[in-house]
């Protein structure tokens, strides 16, 4: 296999040098795409904070996500600590959800792992934005309006999250798919 797991036999891991390249890649590309032009909310953040949980030791979780947050950020620039915090503490979560999904690895636990952990970063992150920031007024109404103002991120959001979950858990399991093919190949001995 391709992702480094430590309970893995040694036939399908990748040397500790070849794992940290593969991790400053997945970072590489994390950053990448949120400094690049795309649609606001559709990044791989959330994917790779759940991609890390499921695929790389534990240890590493939440080094992806926050690296490619904080990297990122400087270049893009800091906005309030309190905002900040609730974005990185939504893909800290989505990381943590992702590791009790890895238990079960089915894709229907992906799945909602991801759309949850969209919900939760609409709902936190636009909840930060209302109590510390001056856009909406500090009442319910101003919540609410927070809330329906943010609604096409939270579709772009949504859709990123799915898109690029998929397109990185899908190749990981299509490789793993390969070496344990692979692996278990014995020739015709006609």
């Amino acid at each position: 296999m391709i992702i480094y797991n430590e309970n893995m036999s040694k036939q399908f891991q990748i040397s500790n040098f070849k794992f940290q390249i593969f991790v400053v890649l997945l970072i590489t590309i994390g950053i990448s795409a949120r400094l690049l032009p795309h649609p606001a909310n559709f990044s791989p953040v959330a994917a790779l904070a759940i991609f890390g949980a499921l695929y790389l030791p534990r240890k590493w979780t939440l080094v992806l996500p926050v690296s490619i947050m904080f990297l990122s950020d400087i270049i893009i620039g800091f906005y309030a600590w309190q905002i900040m915090a609730s974005v990185y503490a939504c893909f800290i979560l989505t990381s943590g959800l992702a590791l009790w999904a890895k238990k079960y690895k089915t894709f229907s636990t992906i799945l909602g792992t991801t759309v949850l952990g969209s919900i939760i970063f609409f709902l936190v992150t636009n909840a930060a934005v209302w109590g510390f920031g001056t856009m909406y007024t500090h009442n319910f109404s101003g919540l609410l309006q927070s809330y329906y103002m943010a609604l096409p991120f939270f579709r772009n959001s949504l859709l990123g999250d799915l898109f690029y979950t998929g397109i990185f858990v899908g190749i990981a399991e299509g490789i793993r798919y390969l070496y344990i093919k692979q692996a278990t190949y014995e020739p015709n001995k006609t």
